[in-house]
């Protein structure tokens, strides 16, 4: 049998000790009122003894306390331990268990039901916008890798996105609590980890899940804020405090954790100071051991987690995948926009066809985190579109992880770097994102970064002057940036990248801007020949103020190309000849864009690419002038020629019949209509056996089809053999990229003067001088 006696705590002696002097009792007159013959027991009960169960609650009557606010939690446990886990008393904890969550879930419907997103006025419930979650069973910055292979990745591959997708498998949330009896979730900030812990506590609460659990939801850094005064804290008190109005009684608490029949749920071992951090980790792990049988779950920040707890199983939240943002944004515009279901299906459709385009590959980066693609989310509902100066949407995202995320929940961190302001540490960054951009580091080793934020530092003079002590500080300031704001993120054991390919391109136009001048902007218009360096090019251009001296070097740059290499001058000058010798009302860049893919190869990549010549001029989309028909039509026919076979000859000779039949087209030009007559005649009758269609193939073919060529070159200038080699046709492609990119740029930036945009959409593939005017 159980022992029938109970003891006060240190804190209950000391407030029954209060009541005892209020109330101007002795030891003999309190023993007189709670019916005892003797003293001694009220003897024991001030000093902490053991007494009979019956005495202490009469005490705590006379003196006007609750008896279960002062008793020590051991001798209530001690007493239940030592009943015997008969099938009686395991049907009373089910009861009691069953009682317990009727009675809670009432708070847990209001701690865990809704959701209150940044830029929303009003919450959101939990079930009308929540999506499943998927685990990463091996955590991201564990892994053993090396840096080497992080660099041969892909650009579409650097996000974490992309590489975790390919590289790392996922498991069901759901599956993972339920394989996991002791979970430590890490994640980056914004990835959803409370959300998570707030759907685990609804479905048990509603016995969707865990079934036979009382759930039990923490906010980490209120206990922090609350127990702050005690000089020591008790995470079961706290507990029993939450549960006191829902009729829970201290010892139903105890009987119920003993036997392990809660399911503890503790939300954001990062979100409070360090001053509480030692007695905060000192009671989980002390709770966690004593009350071992109960499932519990700890979230946190992947990079803030430094605590080991005995038992526990650490992983890690994964990155929406694009199934899940789906899902997400066709919840997101009927509970936030509370469209009709029809209409938040279209908008999310539109959303996610725009999302999926190569452009906007940078976004769908945002988008993987669930903060961000909340914030795109409302961004698209505002403006109907992503936005055209990306740059808005990615300083929006740069500030809201850097602020508002931690403002908008009352967490105040500890800052090794709080002297430097909100603006400082977005220069910190651009310093470290220009510079390893530009040496082309996607990832970096922790030596390195670290060396970089000390260099940085050394530039300010509060900083330390002993380069050991600044080293130490830099590397504080690493493990801040990476836990605070999931700006810089651990990919490997001590290989770090940007969290997003964006943010480092976007920062790089930053510091690219605050150094601006005729000197660094000619540095780096010489980057126009790599592709890696086209966003930070868009993103500058969209954010300079003004751009012209940015387009005009650009341009100057473009030039200075042509006219190094010979072939490519040769074949430009060419082009402006042929250009300006058609008849059409076109813009005359459109014209040589038209011109420029018209004359390439039919195998080459370019070839016949209208999209940026249609962009200069929509009107190429409608009826074509008749010069540009013409050529377009002869060159078509070439093409068939070209790819012609004695094999299909006999089946395709229709087509180079039907390719030549330009009679609307050729009434001004009686001398090229006699010509391609005459070639249409040597073709053999299309009635003529098939092996002799192939013979005569075989024998005529290559030279009716050069005579074909010829014609065109002698009476169109086009489809001339240019004779490149491998380097002259990769500095062609370059010079096409870098007119298109300084066209995309022209279109992104919001401050350029009306002169410059007029010189530069007129001399767009055209060979000429530019003198830059004085800014």
């Amino acid at each position: 049998m159980a022992k029938r006696s109970l003891k006060a705590s240190a804190e209950g002696i000391r407030r029954a000790k209060q009541a005892f002097k209020r109330k101007k009792l002795t030891q003999k007159s309190l023993a007189g009122e709670v019916g005892l013959d003797t003293r001694q027991p009220i003897w024991k009960f001030f000093t902490g003894q053991p007494v009979d169960r019956q005495v202490f609650h009469e005490i705590c009557r006379v003196l006007g306390i609750n008896s279960q606010e002062i008793v020590e939690n051991s001798t209530i446990e001690n007493e239940l331990i030592s009943v015997e886990n008969t099938p009686e008393n395991s049907a009373y904890i089910d009861s009691l268990v069953q009682k317990a969550r009727s009675a809670h879930q009432e708070k847990i419907q209001a701690q865990c039901g809704s959701l209150h997103l940044l830029d929303i006025s009003r919450p959101i419930g939990l079930d009308d916008l929540y999506v499943e979650v998927n685990i990463f069973e091996e955590i991201t910055n564990q892994r053993w890798l090396e840096i080497s292979e992080l660099q041969s990745l892909h650009p579409n591959e650097f996000n974490s996105f992309r590489y975790n997708q390919i590289h790392q498998q996922r498991i069901n949330g759901l599956e993972a609590v339920s394989k996991y009896p002791k979970l430590l979730l890490l994640g980056k900030p914004g990835s959803g980890k409370t959300t998570f812990l707030q759907s685990i506590a609804l479905r048990c609460a509603r016995r969707d899940f865990q079934c036979d659990s009382l759930p039990i939801f923490i906010n980490l850094k209120n206990f922090a804020e609350d127990t702050s005064n005690n000089n020591q804290i008790s995470l079961f008190n706290y507990i029993n405090q939450e549960l006191s109005d829902c009729g829970v009684s201290k010892s139903e608490l105890a009987a119920i954790l003993l036997h392990g029949k809660a399911l503890v749920l503790l939300d954001g071992l990062d979100e409070f100071t360090n001053t509480d951090s030692d007695k905060v980790f000192r009671e989980i792990r002390s709770f966690s051991e004593k009350y071992y049988k109960n499932r519990i779950i700890i979230t946190c920040r992947l990079a803030a987690y430094q605590y080991k707890f005995k038992g526990f199983t650490e992983v890690e939240i994964a990155d929406f995948t694009l199934l899940q943002i789906r899902v997400f944004i066709d919840k997101w515009f009927v509970a936030v926009v509370k469209n009709s279901l029809p209409d938040a299906r279209a908008k999310a459709d539109n959303f996610m066809q725009k999302l999926e385009l190569p452009e906007n590959r940078q976004i769908l980066e945002l988008a993987t985190i669930p903060i961000l693609l909340n914030l795109t989310c409302l961004v698209f509902q505002f403006l109907g579109d992503f936005p055209t100066l990306r740059s808005e949407l990615y300083k929006q995202a740069l500030e809201l992880l850097l602020v508002r995320w931690d403002e908008a929940r009352g967490v105040k961190r500890d800052e090794v770097y709080r002297n430097l302001s909100l603006l400082h540490k977005i220069k910190l960054l651009s310093y470290l994102a220009a510079t390893t951009f530009t040496q082309g580091d996607y990832f970096f080793s922790d030596n390195k970064i670290q060396q970089l934020i000390a260099d940085y530092l050394g530039q300010f003079p509060h900083t330390p002057v002993d380069i050991e002590a600044l080293q130490l500080d830099s590397g504080a300031v690493l493990k801040a940036i990476e836990a605070q704001h999931g700006l810089l993120i651990e990919q490997a054991r001590g290989i770090y990248s940007f969290s997003h390919l964006m943010f480092q391109e976007y920062l790089t136009a930053r510091e690219i801007i605050a150094n601006a001048n005729s000197q660094t902007l000619l540095k780096f218009v010489t980057q126009m020949g790599e592709k890696r360096w086209r966003e930070v090019f868009l993103l500058t251009a969209g954010m300079m103020q003004p751009a012209d001296e940015l387009l005009l070097l650009m341009k100057q740059q473009i030039n200075t190309l042509a006219n190094s290499v010979p072939k490519l001058y040769e074949f430009l000058i060419w082009l402006e000849h042929k250009s300006s010798s058609v008849s059409a009302s076109y813009k005359p860049a459109s014209i040589r864009a038209f011109y420029f893919t018209l004359n390439l190869p039919i195998d080459h990549p370019l070839a016949n690419n209208q999209t940026l010549a249609v962009s200069l001029d929509r009107r190429l989309t409608g009826k074509l002038a008749v010069d540009l028909a013409l050529d377009l039509a002869l060159v078509h026919a070439l093409g068939v020629s070209l790819k012609m076979s004695d094999n299909i000859f006999c089946q395709r000779l229709s087509a180079i019949a039907l390719a030549l039949d330009l009679q609307d087209l050729l009434q001004d030009y009686p001398s090229l209509k006699k010509s391609l007559q005459q070639l249409q005649s040597e073709l053999p009758s299309p009635y003529t056996d098939k092996i002799a269609l192939k013979e005569w193939w075989q024998a005529n073919g290559q030279n009716w089809t050069l005579e074909l060529q010829n014609l065109i070159v002698s009476d169109r200038q086009i489809c001339q053999d240019w004779q490149f080699n491998e380097k002259e046709w990769q500095l062609l492609q370059q010079y096409w990229d870098a007119n298109k990119l300084l066209l995309d740029c022209l279109n992104h930036a919001s401050d350029v003067t009306n002169s410059t945009i007029k010189s530069l959409e007129r001399t767009l593939f055209l060979v000429e001088s530019i003198v830059l005017a004085k800014y």
